[in-house]
């Protein structure tokens, strides 16, 4: 077995929980390490065994991931749990090796003008830097595995629609480069059903026996019909948040990531079993609402429950 099949076992269905990093991007307040840390260990209760659990950017800039180690070391120490830490450039991936993690993200965008004003490179650029993490992880002691997103996947801030051919064009590089799973990103919510059912349906293809990621936001609402559409096109690892924690700079007022409690429910209801204990991670919102009273959260599941007969663990 590989460590990436270790990670994502062929023909399972992964959530991540990707709300600490992802979904604290943009608060003003968050929680402190040790809410953290229990929002991990409960959720972990609760069936969930992939996390975001930070990154390792500047921590002046960004303090709310200060504690990236500390929470990579968190996630650790529960079995069968693995963390996910984003790196942007070479520092951050010699920090990410060093720190033990489980898998290194990284982000290249779909288009060359986003590229540009977002990270100040060429795509072309992004990649290489991407081949030059897969070398380093390849010299690292416990070669983690390497994933990477292509941001603005289905619809770019700048440019608005995206030739999907380019995007599995970026798919198909950034496996020659040597990742071994791609995610594709709707960041900024602008994509339907089918648009998403496409899209993963090609890059599932390029993928053959490696994972692809399906991360969405729920900006315009179609987040869980789009997850519905990624799952019937092959995928089987998806990203949610929380409470639907997250946002995007570029999206001003739009809501965040997919909500990681609907997400299950719908896998649930499709037949994928999850092992998520649905009442279990709704239980953890708890732990928001009392370290940052002050931020929105969503989802339908928190609103109306659970069908009257449904187990809470539908798988």
């Amino acid at each position: 077995m590989t460590r990436v099949q270790e990670l994502y076992p062929d023909n399972k269905i992964v959530l991540r929980e990707v709300g600490l990093r992802d979904g604290l991007q943009l608060v003003k307040t968050f929680p402190s390490t040790e809410a953290k840390q229990r929002w991990m260990r409960d959720e972990y209760a609760a069936g969930v065994r992939h996390f975001e659990t930070g990154s390792f950017l500047p921590a002046k800039t960004f303090p709310q991931f200060a504690d990236v180690r500390d929470m990579i070391a968190t996630v650790a120490s529960l079995p069968g749990a693995y963390g996910i830490a984003l790196t942007l450039n070479e520092r951050g991936v010699n920090e990410a090796l060093a720190s033990g993690v489980a898998e290194v993200a990284t982000v290249v965008s779909a288009t060359e003008e986003h590229s540009q004003a977002n990270a100040n490179r060429s795509r072309e650029s992004a990649i290489a830097n991407v081949k030059r993490l897969c070398d380093l992880r390849n010299v690292s002691a416990h070669k983690p595995v390497v994933n990477s997103a292509i941001s603005m996947a289905l619809g770019c801030s700048i440019v608005g629609a995206v030739d999907p051919k380019e995007v599995l064009r970026l798919t198909e590089k950034l496996f020659e480069a040597g990742v071994d799973m791609v995610a594709i990103a709707d960041t900024v919510g602008y994509a339907g059903p089918k648009q998403v059912g496409e899209l993963t349906a090609g890059a599932v293809k390029i993928a053959g026996s490696k994972p692809i990621c399906i991360h969405l936001h729920d900006t315009r609402g179609m987040g869980i019909a789009n997850a519905s559409a990624a799952l019937d096109a092959g995928a089987r690892v998806l990203d949610g948040s929380l409470g639907g924690l997250g946002g995007c700079p570029f999206a001003p007022g739009a809501t965040g990531n997919v909500v990681i409690e609907d997400l299950a429910f719908l896998c649930e209801s499709k037949g994928f079993t999850t092992g998520i204990d649905i009442e279990k991670l709704l239980a953890v919102r708890e732990i928001l609402k009392s370290e940052m009273p002050g931020e929105a959260l969503y989802g339908g599941m928190a609103r109306a429950g659970l069908p009257r007969g449904t187990a809470a663990r539908v798988g």
